[in-house]
């Protein structure tokens, strides 16, 4: 894909999280099996339309809710996004908070990470072809004004900005980690997202996330650790929520789109190290849509 100092088409892509597995408002929903390199993808990605914006959905979890966050095939998701021709990428999922003001039902829209996960695959590149790519700025400011401009038109209670502490789960947090990552100033805490956010750069898919609050996290000296029960409550008012979101942030975002101003769409540039003589024709094959622009560019 090549994107010029103009607008182009814009394909708008959602992997929903725990809770949502399909949206409303489709029109002419086809789903398809896209194979990828890296492996088999959640489930289909569902190819639509809301109004005049092509639109892309991924179940992260699987149908039905299969895949803990440690199995998700996160590499084939988004390599599967960005062959559907996906051009701007929205998480939705689900979350803990660490803040009094931030009860369940209510949003964060995202904009920084820190990343506690350490038992997955979290970059597309490794030996034979090296890349590191910023993640100083992991979210695409456009994104999220939107998705925040989107949720105040609603009269959702959200919050315009906020740090997601990524944990390996499935298991919830101790209290002693609660408290750990409270003091560290983070707002939220998930287990999908700052995976999904490192490889939507390095794809150099601008990307964003939508976090949804089913409950505090155990840090409460008073409340109650986290229970299943409460947050499946939460979350179904929560999902109902999003998919009332969905549909007027893509409106408001319309068909095409301008460049992310972080750059990312061609952020591979000057991010490839490893010279073309020494690179492994191999991995340069399973790179092929995650790096193809970039590393053509570079022959």
């Amino acid at each position: 894909m090549t994107v010029s100092d103009g607008a182009s088409p814009r394909v708008l892509g959602f992997v929903g999280g725990s809770g949502l597995y399909d949206l409303d408002g489709l029109e002419g929903a086809d789903a398809k099996e896209i194979q990828t390199p890296w492996g088999r993808t959640s489930g289909p990605v569902v190819f639509a339309r809301i109004g005049d914006v092509d639109v892309r959905f991924l179940a992260r979890h699987g149908l039905g809710h299969t895949l803990t966050p440690g199995a998700v095939n996160y590499r084939a998701n988004i390599d599967a996004m960005k062959r559907a021709g996906v051009t701007d990428l929205y998480s939705i999922s689900a979350c803990g908070s660490f803040r009094e003001d931030l009860p369940p039902g209510a949003f964060v829209i995202v904009d920084q990470f820190i990343d506690r996960a350490a038992h997955r695959d979290n970059s597309f590149f490794g030996p034979g072809c090296v890349a590191h790519v910023s993640m100083a700025d992991p979210v695409c400011p456009n994104l999220a004004a939107a998705a925040a401009d989107a949720c105040a038109a609603l009269g959702i209670s959200h919050e315009a900005r906020g740090t997601y502490l990524s944990m390996d789960g499935p298991q919830f947090s101790s209290r002693a980690e609660s408290n750990l990552y409270r003091s560290w100033g983070c707002d939220i805490i998930g287990m999908t997202n700052a995976t999904e956010a490192k490889l939507a750069r390095e794809a150099e898919l601008p990307y964003a996330s939508i976090a949804m609050v089913t409950d505090f996290d155990c840090w409460r000296e008073t409340g109650e650790a986290v229970e299943v029960a409460a947050i499946l409550d939460v979350m179904r008012d929560n999902v109902a929520t999003a998919k009332r979101l969905i549909p007027l942030l893509a409106e408001r975002l319309g068909a095409m789109r301008t460049p992310s101003p972080l750059g990312i769409e061609t952020c591979l540039d000057f991010a490839i190290i490893t010279p073309p003589a020494a690179r492994d024709p191999v991995l340069l094959e399973k790179l092929d849509a995650i790096a193809g622009r970039a590393l053509g560019r570079q022959a």
